[in-house]
């Protein structure tokens, strides 16, 4: 086996799917320097897979190419699980504990398994997260060798509609199987934010192109997440509706308004046929009907805004012109753009880019879950052999051939005589004539 191990992630959707492939050294050291992505409309709703073969297709040739790339065979990948019906559910369970006896790790995750297995209505539960622990009512980090006699433990139970991870598993059916599926939020707030965000209070946020993920941290614990149907591909959907033209060119103009949240301030310029103010008020609009849905989820969560120190946004959508300036001064809580993971070292300057921070967050969480001995990518194998100057040069084996006896060579035929001897010939045949003539 290979002493490094290779790590490959795919993040599927609502416009486009990465594909990645990371590096990771016996020291633990990992990089990336190869990745991929295919653009889509329509084959994705809502971040659930909706038409399996088209999606197949584009996987397929993003791993092809990815296989390029490295010289070797992909074998497995991490899926990332991510959608509109993706969400948590608090789950506690109590129980009475011997209090001569400490509390095992064992029977922690007991309880735990204990508050995640009765059946959820119409969803399936993708991942537990917990959440608080209380031996005999008291709050504690870790319970584990503690003395008690009374246990309680609330957990995060992240579920979500069957058809979400039921459809990720469709897609690999061609000799690459999913080595694992990880929750796409939690990875993003596993390696992007700092402790004291999870512990002061911190609202992730995930604006993507039709869904816009809220999870909320506080006291170093995940207390909410939910998945909202909006994102940017709404703003495009409203211009292009709004001023009758095609999805593309709404998209184009959406991209070249500096501010498209303050229209008062949008110069009364035409951008592909389009006035540029005029579908400012139409992203203006949606946005704030966006940036109050995200509002909600503190409420939901239980929160206020003075629980909660900063947002940290992040996402294809989250680039939008102002988007930043008009969530401080609607929901009143300090706001910056997230960074890609600082435990992953990015090698290609040309993908080295904000809009893949998503697939970079579930190669380092891969990474950490990934056993020693195993690897996603079996690289090719050559023979050793002889090394020229200039480059590689593939040496083939000389062809085997049967030994036989080397043939006769033909008998040489014998020259016809030259005409200097014809001549003789007939000189002499003239001789004796006239001899034969003188005796008679």
């Amino acid at each position: 086996m290979e002493k490094n191990q290779y790590i490959v992630a795919l993040e599927i959707g609502s416009s486009k799917i990465v594909g990645a492939i990371a590096e990771k050294t016996s020291a633990g050291y990992l990089s990336v320097k190869h990745l991929q992505e295919e653009k889509h409309l329509n084959s994705v709703r809502y971040g659930i897979v909706q038409n399996v073969e088209n999606i197949k297709t584009s996987i397929n040739h993003i791993l092809k190419t990815l296989e390029g790339m490295v010289d070797g065979r992909i074998t497995q990948v991490y899926l990332g699980v991510s959608g509109r019906s993706l969400h948590s559910m608090v789950s506690e369970v109590n129980r009475s504990v011997d209090n001569t006896k400490p509390i095992t790790k064992d029977l922690i995750d007991l309880i735990i398994h204990e508050a995640s297995s009765s059946p959820i209505k119409n969803h399936d539960t993708v991942d537990i997260v917990p959440r608080a622990y209380y031996v005999d009512k008291v709050n504690t980090l870790n319970p584990a060798g503690q003395f008690g006699s009374s246990i309680k433990i609330k957990v995060n139970l992240i579920v979500a509609k069957p058809a979400l991870k039921l459809n990720l598993n469709r897609l690999m059916t061609f000799g690459v199987s999913a080595k694992g599926f990880i929750v796409t939020p939690l990875a993003v707030a596993e390696q992007i934010l700092s402790e004291s965000d999870r512990e002061l209070g911190c609202m992730l946020v995930d604006m993507g192109a039709e869904t816009t993920t809220v999870s909320i941290y506080k006291n170093k614990a995940l207390i909410f997440l939910n998945t909202l149907p909006l994102g940017g591909r709404n703003l495009t959907r409203d211009v292009m509706n709004g001023m009758n033209v095609l999805e593309e060119t709404a998209e184009n103009v959406k991209k070249n308004i500096n501010n498209p949240l303050d229209p008062s301030n949008v110069s009364n310029v035409v951008i592909e046929g389009v006035n540029a103010r005029e579908a400012a008020n139409y992203i203006s609009a949606r946005t704030g009907e966006i940036i109050a849905n995200i509002n909600q989820q503190l409420a939901d969560a239980g929160v206020t805004s003075n629980d909660i120190q900063s947002i940290v946004l992040i996402g294809g959508g989250a680039h939008l012109g102002g988007l930043q300036q008009k969530m401080e001064e609607t929901i009143k809580i300090k706001v910056r753009m997230g960074q890609n993971p600082l435990s992953i070292n990015i090698l290609n300057s040309s993908i080295n880019r904000m809009e893949y921070i998503e697939v970079f967050a579930l190669l380092a969480q891969a990474a950490e879950m990934i056993e020693d001995r195993e690897t996603c990518v079996e690289l090719n194998k050559y023979e050793d052999g002889p090394v020229f100057e200039g480059g590689n040069v593939n040496i083939k084996e000389p062809r085997q051939t049967e030994v036989t006896e080397e043939p006769k060579k033909p008998a040489r035929e014998k020259k016809k005589p030259g005409w200097m001897k014809g001549l003789a010939d007939r000189f002499a045949r003239i001789m004796s004539e006239d001899e034969e003539e003188d005796d008679q």
